[in-house]
Order: C-alpha cells, then sequence, then structure tokens
C-alpha cells in the first residue's frame, strides 16, 4: 500500500504520538525563551474546546496538528509538526490543508494561529503564506512578543 496517507483524530494514548509531541514541546523551548512558548501540553490538546489529528503514512506518524475553538467563528491552528523521518514530504501542507478544509466545514470565519520568530521557524512561515495567512496582531490574549509571530486568514 504506497502512498497511502490517513489523518485520523488521535486521543494522545499512543507512545508514537506522545513521543512526536515531547519532540515538539522540547523544539519549541529549544528555540524560543519559556515564557514565550505557547504550545498545549497534554491536557491542554485533550480539552473540549481542542481537535487533535495525527497523520500517518502506510501506518507510520508522520506528524501531528490541532484545532482550538477560540468562538463559534474563530479558530486557532496549534501543535502542527512533522516527524523527523517524514520532512520534505508534504506532511505540515497535508495537516494544514486538513484543518482549514474542517474550520471550513464548522463555518469557522477566520483561522490564527502563533508561532515562533526564529530561523527555525521560517520553513512553517513558509507554509502558512503560501495557504493564504497573513501577519497580523496579537489575538485571543496573546500579547506583543519578539518572539512570536501572529497570523491570520479569513475563511470565508
Amino acid at each position: 500500500m504506497s502512498d497511502a496517507w490517513r489523518i485520523v483524530e488521535d486521543d494522545l494514548s499512543g507512545a508514537a504520538i506522545r513521543a512526536l509531541l515531547e519532540l515538539h514541546f522540547a523544539g519549541m523551548l529549544a528555540n524560543s525563551p519559556a515564557g514565550s512558548c505557547h504550545f498545549l501540553d497534554f491536557d491542554g490538546l485533550r480539552a473540549r474546546d481542542v481537535t487533535f489529528w495525527s497523520i500517518h503514512k502506510d501506518g507510520a506518524l508522520a506528524g501531528c496538528g490541532a484545532l482550538k475553538m477560540l468562538d463559534a467563528k474563530h479558530g486557532e491552528i496549534k501543535s502542527m509538526r512533522t516527524a523527523e523521518g517524514f520532512l520534505r514530504q508534504g506532511v505540515a501542507a497535508r495537516m494544514l490543508g486538513h484543518i482549514i478544509a474542517e474550520a471550513q466545514r464548522r463555518g469557522l470565519e477566520r483561522l490564527s494561529l502563533e508561532t515562533g520568530s526564529g530561523a527555525a521557524f521560517e520553513p512553517a512561515i513558509t507554509l502558512y503564506r503560501r495557504y493564504g495567512f497573513a501577519d497580523c496582531e496579537p489575538f485571543a490574549g496573546y500579547k506583543p512578543d519578539p518572539f512570536s509571530r501572529f497570523m491570520t486568514r479569513a475563511l470565508r
């Protein structure tokens, strides 16, 4: 079964997804000061206002992403991460497309995100721009921070 991609809602109970998220947390902390890291921990990713997905290729975990509902019309992208063995294979683009489609299905009018501002975050920023996201002011209680970049796009 070659090139078989699958995106599933994930309960974060598997060892592989937990390891990928631990890598994600460590990567955020390695590239931004702790006070400027806004990732959701395991409990945050299990919150009722968050839907978390994992993406798999031929049964192997390739990455993850989440949608946090800020209100009935505005969502936030969280926890986008690609597993090391799947870098530059379109994992993040597939997950981002899935999250955008789900946000549209839910009737959201806007989708926003917070990411880092350093060189380590440039590939993600490039991807978000390719999907129509533009820089914006802090939203949803975020504060201006030189280590954060805020982006948004209208869905309607």
